[in-house]
């Protein structure tokens, strides 16, 4: 007996035809992500794992990073933290990594954000389940 779930706000897509065992069921393909965590800025549709997935493409950073959203007179804008895995002062090597990842971001969710690298243990730990993402926008109501 399959598992029923609705509401669960993920982020799928049925896939066609049969199951290679023989199984009649519909199939699900991976999941995309949730739309409760998707983010809307200037206009576009973010969801934070798509800038994981970039980020997790340099050898050279860790896992933690932190998405936040302000925004300055009517202009929102988006930055993203994200630890080294090792401190390094070679200014040069961090602005060439800084600018790689800001392009591969841009490319992949359409907005520039602006990328600050930080020392390993400089984002704050939380209990629990992780916090990626600060909302500090000010709603014009």
């Amino acid at each position: 007996m399959p598992l029923l779930r609705y509401r669960t706000r993920d982020l799928t897509r049925f896939l066609p035809g049969e199951c290679k065992c023989g199984r009649h069921h519909r199939r699900l393909d991976r999941m995309k992500g949730r739309s409760d965590d998707m983010i809307i800025l200037k206009g576009v549709n973010i969801f934070p794992i798509q800038i994981e997935t970039i980020l997790m493409q340099f050898k050279e950073l860790g896992s933690d990073y932190l998405i936040t959203l302000t925004n300055l007179d009517a202009n929102d804008e988006m930055t993203v933290e994200v630890e080294l895995n090792e401190f390094t002062d070679d200014f040069g090597s961090l602005q060439k990594l800084t600018k790689e990842i800001t392009r591969q971001l841009k490319d992949e969710i359409l907005i520039t954000p602006i990328v600050k690298l930080v020392p390993k243990g400089s984002l704050p730990k939380q209990e629990g389940k992780a916090v990626r993402v600060k909302d500090l926008r000010k709603t014009l109501i």
